[in-house]
């Protein structure tokens, strides 16, 4: 597949970060205009759609992220990220596809070719989307609130995979409750300023802020059931200006991650509570405010829609090459669209990292660190088989 391993290398080069994916938005909807859809840009900000109508059936819709990282890449490849953007917040920050999008993008390309190229052998209409703004949790939403299926059609399924540091050519996969819902916060502390020289007559906000660190860490193991999955991250602490100087201020990001509703409002409360109680055991001169945002829910993959896919990959791929029970704690919000449409979502995970290609004792890089990029082959041509293999056990007419 060169094209494909071109357009691969370019989107990984070329990383734009969420609600900025405007060259990456043009060059997808430029690769499905020249297969025969009818293409559709701006949706929800910078997302892209695609359709191909192919006489009566249902529709299936295909779906792909597209946003990138602030991340500083230290792959070393020779077509390695060396790319810098401005936040929303200003800040100029390096840019890369740490989580694999660029690949989900490729993938979804070659699938829109392999199933345009073979309309003779299904019916219905397909839906290829291409999403922005998943790390913000933020894009499916909006796409959704922009008319998404008034506008093209309600699928009568949505698929989608993500790519993983499990081994090239392999697919994992779950049924029910398979990737964690994830809620972020900005705890602001508030202290009183002063000389470091002179703390009595100060109130510190960064010792305040490490006190509820080190508190937040008992959320888990104290307040969650063993038989529950939680994770409370602590990923940003932000205080101060000079070494000799008491702030005013510490700022926290904490990320929350959870399987359960109930359990999700225990540990979002407990975050709350053991922020206000550091601030008043301190006496700080006010509470700490709280700005609660990137909500994502549960993803659940459909027990018998995803039965029913997997069925064809043990068909396709042999079921040797399926890892089944795969569950995660970390968040999509892909399943924002089949919760919207009222149908079910089919999600899995597609291995890609060739082993037998790595340096023996390496680490294996996870998704979102600087290292990360997946090989390319057997990756891409796993994927592409996926997303077709799962579109033709929708569509009508006979499975690949």
């Amino acid at each position: 597949m060169p094209d494909l391993h071109a357009l691969y290398r370019d989107l990984h080069q070329h990383p734009e970060l969420s609600l900025q994916e405007f060259r990456t938005a043009g060059v997808l909807a430029e690769a499905l205009r020249s297969l025969g859809y009818d293409v559709t840009t701006e949706v929800g900000g910078t997302g892209v759609v695609g359709v191909l109508r192919n006489g009566d059936g249902p529709v299936v819709m295909l779906r792909a992220d597209i946003d990138a990282l602030p991340v500083q890449e230290t792959t070393g490849l020779p077509y390695a990220s060396t790319a810098r953007a401005t936040t929303a917040d200003g800040e100029d920050v390096p840019v890369a596809h740490a989580c694999g999008h660029d690949m989900h993008a490729t993938c979804l390309v070659g699938a829109a070719d392999r199933l345009a190229g073979t309309r003779d052998e299904w019916s219905g209409t397909l839906l290829v989307v291409f999403q922005p703004a998943e790390e913000l949790g933020s894009g499916a939403r909006a796409m959704v609130e922009d008319g998404l299926f008034d506008r093209f059609g309600t699928p009568e399924v949505v698929l989608a995979q993500h790519v993983s540091p499990l081994p090239a050519g392999m697919i994992a996969h779950g049924a029910g409750p398979l990737m964690a819902a994830s809620d972020s916060v900005r705890v602001t502390l508030f202290g009183r300023g002063g000389h470091g020289s002179a703390p009595e007559t100060a109130v510190d906000p960064v010792l305040m802020a490490a006190h509820v660190v080190v508190r937040l860490q008992g959320i888990v193991a104290r307040e969650v059931a063993p038989s529950d999955r939680a994770v409370v991250t602590v990923g940003r602490l932000l205080a101060g200006t000079k070494e000799n100087v008491i702030p005013e201020t510490a700022e926290l990001g904490v990320n929350i991650r959870t399987f359960d509703e109930h359990v999700r409002g225990v540990v979002r409360t407990a975050v709350e509570r053991i922020a206000r109680a550091e601030a008043a055991a301190s006496g700080a001169p006010r509470e700490p405010g709280f700005d609660w945002y990137d909500g994502t829910p549960v993803l659940v993959s459909d027990p018998d829609a995803t039965a029913r896919t997997v069925a064809a990959f043990a068909g396709h791929f042999g079921a040797h090459n399926l890892i089944p029970g795969a569950v995660v704690n970390a968040s999509e919000d892909v399943g924002v669209f089949g919760a919207a449409a009222g149908v079910p979502t089919v999600f899995w995970f597609l291995g890609g990292t060739d082993f037998g290609r790595r340096e023996p004792g390496r680490p294996v890089a996870m998704n979102h660190s600087p290292e990360y990029a997946p090989d390319i082959e057997p990756t891409l041509t796993t994927g592409v088989d996926a997303l077709v293999v799962a579109a033709r056990t929708w569509l009508g007419g006979s499975p690949a």
